[in-house]
């Protein structure tokens, strides 16, 4: 139980940004609405933030924050503030804010150093190993047929494959990549189903399948641009990650254990 609320208020924090700044979005009646606010309103959304909502889903949320924040108004013009349920709901919302104040503090109180993150680096390397990786484009079709014809228009352009390989993808691909040129970027072998996957790592850069690659979707065509090995990734690369997780973990161990002194001290009985 102590290890999930531990958990939760970190995953919280981390959310929040553990930042003590606002930003203004917009105001009611002089009532400004923040970042903060809006965090709150997104809490029950592990993982999302409202920077990284399209713009119309910012406008829904800030719309429900604009609607949320004139119904409090209404509440406290009707007194419900002076109601026994207000204030016993307020007294168990203090005991929660109170933890998480001090649970934030805990975490800001988290120090890691450069020796910490470097011996972990180095002791865990296997974590941080980048799988072998293609950089490709595809051209899809409905049948056989005409992924053999589009393999024929590309070896016609001798030198300049890769552009008329472009060019079809735009013109006969059905997939949407192809109004990019058919452009996936790059990828690992398990981002792909694997008569895909299989197909493109088999490929040398500068390469293209010369028959046609049936999967659920249809008929591809394939175009290795570039390819990269796997490796470690640097230490520079996954510095802040390892700073994050370690972090996190000494707070959980700080917090345990003085949950764990206060225990001991405690005198608990049950009822």
């Amino acid at each position: 139980m102590r290890k999930s609320l531990i958990s939760s208020v970190a995953a919280i924090l981390l959310l929040s940004g553990l930042s003590l700044s606002a930003k203004t979005l917009a105001s009611v009646d002089g009532d400004e609405i923040t970042d903060k606010d809006i965090s709150v309103m997104l809490r029950a959304m592990p993982g999302v933030s409202y920077d990284q909502l399209p713009e119309d889903m910012q406008k829904k949320v800030l719309e429900q924050a604009i609607e949320r924040k004139l119904l409090a108004k209404q509440a406290k013009s009707e007194g419900i503030q002076n109601s026994k349920e207000f204030k016993d709901a307020l007294e168990d919302a203090k005991e929660d804010l109170t933890l998480e104040v001090w649970m934030r503090q805990q975490m800001n109180n988290a120090k890691v150093s450069e020796g910490d993150m470097r011996k972990f680096y180095d002791e865990n390397k296997e974590k941080f190993v980048q799988p072998e990786l293609v950089k490709a484009k595809h051209i899809l079709v409905q049948n056989e047929k005409e992924a053999k014809e589009v393999i024929a228009e590309i070896g016609k352009a001798g030198a300049k494959a890769s552009e008329k390989f472009s060019e079809l993808a735009k013109s006969k691909s059905i997939d949407p990549a192809g109004q990019n040129g058919g452009e996936l970027g790059w990828f690992s072998k398990d981002q792909m189903v694997p008569e895909f996957a299989n197909a493109a790592f088999a490929l040398q850069k500068g390469s293209y399948s010369k028959t046609p690659v049936k999967t659920q979707f249809g008929y591809h065509v394939i175009y290795a641009e570039d390819k990269k090995a796997q490796a470690v990734l640097p230490y520079e690369d996954v510095k802040p990650q390892i700073e994050q997780n370690l972090k996190i973990q000494k707070f959980r161990d700080s917090v345990s254990s003085t949950a764990k002194k206060l225990r001991e001290k405690a005198q608990v009985t049950f009822k």
